[in-house]
């Protein structure tokens, strides 16, 4: 059988008498168990604060992106609030624009001017629904707004390229337009009926005869393409200029041409000189305006004295 006890003898120096103690070995394996009790504890207790520790300093990295994240919601918030105030004053001045250029877009719901709401309906509030915006809104109704933004944004672009396409094409129209007097002089014959100087026929008169010194300087009314400049019966040394829209002008009568055709011509440039080719009683600028091969009263276009 096993041994119950254990004897642990303790032998001092010199003369002392040897000292002898019993234990007994349930009580050995009870301090162990305790002691392994009280390791286990310790491990235990130190895993646990370990983890409190980590799980602590995750909470406190949780907490700084969690008030970074707030922080970042609330910017987001006031730029949807800005990028919403500035489409509804974008709205507004396409609105203005349209009115007064009289342009609409039936399609894209954007017929222009003062309108009434319908009956049974009030007028919307200063705010839109893209400024309508809380502290309480959600990461997902803000990713909505920022679609319907975004949407609102393409729509705005596509109408001010509308408004960018007319008022290039008026910009075009009225630098193609023969605003000013091609020559300076005294107008001897207008527009309209006259009696012809050579046979005394009433005969109808296309243009204006500008008299001026021979070789006075004649400058392009305004932009324009050279799409004749030669000899033509009666008129003599003719000129044609093409400004588009239908609108040509044409000089008679030249005793020089300075451009050729296919060049491009501004408005001031010098294209010719005043001359007496042709069957002319003296040195004058014969004038015209035709309008889709239509000849008009230069004097309607010209807007200088």
């Amino acid at each position: 059988m096993a041994k119950k006890s254990f004897t642990l003898m303790v032998i001092p120096d010199h003369d002392a008498p040897v000292k002898r103690y019993t234990i007994q070995r349930s009580w050995l394996v009870q301090v162990g168990m305790g002691l392994m009790l009280v390791a286990g504890l310790g491990a235990g207790a130190s895993i646990h604060y370990l983890q409190v520790a980590a799980d602590a300093s995750e909470n406190r990295i949780l907490r700084e992106e969690n008030l970074t994240l707030r922080s970042q919601l609330k910017s987001v918030r006031e730029r949807i609030e800005h990028i919403g105030s500035t489409l509804d004053r974008v709205e507004r001045f396409d609105q203005k624009l349209r009115a007064v250029t009289l342009l609409s877009d039936p399609q894209r719901n954007l017929a222009m001017g003062p309108t009434e709401p319908e009956t049974g309906t009030t007028a919307p509030a200063t705010d839109t629904q893209f400024t309508q915006l809380t502290t309480t809104d959600t990461p997902k109704m803000m990713l909505g707004r920022l679609d319907r933004l975004s949407a609102e944004a393409t729509r705005q672009e596509l109408s001010l390229q509308d408004l960018q396409a007319y008022f290039q094409d008026q910009k075009s129209l009225l630098a193609s337009t023969p605003s000013v007097w091609p020559a300076r002089g005294w107008v001897t014959s207008d527009f309209g009926q006259r009696l012809d100087p050579y046979t005394a026929d009433r005969v109808t008169h296309a243009g204006l005869d500008i008299a001026a010194p021979h070789g006075k300087e004649v400058t392009a009314p305004s932009d324009g393409t050279v799409v004749f400049a030669g000899l033509e019966g009666g008129y003599g040394n003719v000129l044609v200029i093409d400004h588009g829209y239908g609108i040509k002008t044409r000089y008679g009568h030249l005793s020089k041409i300075l451009v050729k055709a296919g060049d491009r011509v501004k408005r001031g440039a010098s294209i010719a000189a005043v001359g007496n080719t042709g069957r002319s009683t003296g040195p004058h600028l014969h004038y015209e305006v035709r309008v889709n091969g239509v000849p008009q009263n230069p004097r309607k276009f010209i807007l200088e004295e």
